[in-house]
């Protein structure tokens, strides 16, 4: 009896995550906002950065992806992630972000996982993702996942100036 009582416990601790809906798009905007604080020279620019957050619940199901939340106490959007699918075979990880305060709990592995598996369900055999270079926390996840970083890195022409490396796993 003790078992159960401690699995149902566990269970009502693990996030919820869910589909992202299109008026989360504030939510997602501030979450964002917060994460690229923390590092000197990012900044968030909605009009020309972030075009799949104006409507964010049609922007990856129109690629067979999807986009996923997980919403804080107060129920607002604290961790989330996206996929699609760039070309046949190849899934494609988006929009990995982790409130600072919600850190360490697991939820960016949880989130990836759930990304993956989407993947795996679709058909992909490898999933790859851009990763500015300055997240350098987020680069020791996705290595710990089991992601390879490739050499080299791509230069994007945003309001940040950001250099991207590419990361790759076989699914």
């Amino acid at each position: 009896m003790l078992e159960s009582a401690s699995n149902r416990e566990t269970e009502a601790l693990l996030p919820v995550i869910r589909t992202v809906v299109d008026h989360d798009r504030q939510d997602l905007f501030g979450l964002i906002a917060v994460c690229y604080a923390d590092y000197p020279g990012c900044f968030v620019d909605p009009h020309d950065d972030l075009p799949d957050l104006r409507a964010p619940s049609r922007s990856y199901a129109e690629s067979g992806g999807s986009f996923w939340a997980i919403e804080d106490e107060r129920g607002r959007v604290c961790a989330c992630v996206a996929v699609d699918f760039p070309e046949a075979g190849t899934a494609e990880l988006h929009r990995l972000y982790v409130h600072p305060d919600q850190r360490g709990r697991g939820l960016g592995s949880l989130l990836v996982r759930q990304a993956e598996g989407h993947a795996r369900s679709k058909g992909a055999g490898r999933i790859v993702l851009w990763s500015d270079t300055r997240f350098i926390t987020a680069h020791r996840l996705y290595k710990r996942l089991g992601y390879v970083q490739a050499e080299g890195q791509r230069q994007l022409e945003d309001i940040s100036r950001s250099a991207e490396y590419r990361f790759e796993k076989r699914l």
